[in-house]
């Protein structure tokens, strides 16, 4: 069935209309990464993740608060969002996201994962997805440009393909502390030790 609702969203993709519309940033603002918290927080948390992932889901709905209220608000970390889709709708979702205001990324990652068990599995998984960057601020017409830019989904799947041979990532969520590598939804008390152990 998933395969189904990813071939779905596929074929939305590509009966858009061919409009031109110029991008909101160049491609290579969109792939920049982007910081929540302080960028000159002594701790880096970088997690690569896929939009589809229910692990990934579950991090960011029940541990990143934790992390975010201790940690991140605090000043003692930021935590840098990298792109890990596996499959075609995880793919939109990670372009739509990148085309988002950067002012309203987080946020925007915020919805996608709370709301990830309905979107993901819609009938209509490009207009959930369109629904919801307007919402954001991203216009129909910047919708429809952003999901046919295939400069942008090459830049995502290329650096994907780069750090996962680098460091080794097999699956998402995955996160990188330092020295420290976590998989998997980790309970809150594991990223707790690693990040005060790289606070040390």
């Amino acid at each position: 069935m998933h395969y189904i609702i990813q071939g779905i969203a596929v074929l939305c993709l590509l009966l858009l209309p061919r409009v031109g519309v110029a991008e909101i940033a160049s491609v290579d603002e969109m792939l920049a990464d982007r910081v929540l918290g302080n960028p000159e927080a002594p701790v880096t948390i970088i997690e690569y993740s896929s939009m589809t992932c229910p692990h990934c889901a579950s991090f960011h709905n029940d541990t990143l608060p934790k992390i975010v209220e201790e940690y991140i608000d605090t000043g003692k970390a930021k935590l840098i969002f990298r792109d890990f889709p596996f499959g075609p709708l995880a793919k939109a979702a990670a372009m739509v996201s990148r085309c988002v205001d950067e002012d309203s990324y987080h946020g925007f990652l915020t919805v996608l994962f709370r709301s990830q068990a309905q979107w993901s599995q819609s009938s209509a998984p490009a207009a959930d997805l369109e629904r919801m960057a307007r919402f954001a601020g991203l216009s129909k017409a910047n919708f429809d440009a952003c999901i046919r830019n295939q400069e942008l989904l090459a830049g995502i799947e290329q650096k994907a393909a780069e750090d996962g041979e680098k460091y080794d990532i097999q699956s998402t969520p995955t996160f990188l502390i330092d020295d420290t590598k976590i998989t998997g939804a980790a309970p809150y008390e594991t990223f707790k030790t690693a990040i005060d152990e790289a606070l040390e």
